[in-house]
């Protein structure tokens, strides 16, 4: 799809910079951006409608990316949005500002 030209996001979590660097290489680092949305565990168990923190806990999820470690933090992410403090839009606005400056969109 990248090779079509359209915009590509991929929303998942990444444990391991090893894979981020591997994606990295796959895509292009002239086309590849990682986004890193930092919430703390406990924010992001408070805000788990599902229950899957808590089943990860109890032991009832076997590695449970996210709630098991290890999770290697990005060391320098092309956008850091930190979800205690922005709002969904502002996050938005981010990345869009990112994709103009890199003259991605207009």
């Amino acid at each position: 799809m990248v090779d079509a030209g359209l915009i590509v996001l991929a929303s998942f979590i990444s444990p391991f910079q090893i894979e981020r660097e591997s994606a990295k290489e796959t895509i292009g680092p002239e086309r590849f951006f990682e986004v890193f949305v930092d919430t703390p565990l406990s924010v992001a168990e408070q805000r788990d409608p599902t229950g899957l923190y808590k089943k990860a806990r109890r032991g009832e999820l076997k590695n449970f990316t996210g709630a098991i470690p290890p999770y290697e933090v990005p060391v320098l992410p092309d956008i850091r949005i930190d979800s205690t403090s922005s709002s969904t839009l502002d996050a938005a606005g981010q990345i869009i500002r990112h994709l103009l400056e890199r003259g991605i969109i207009r």
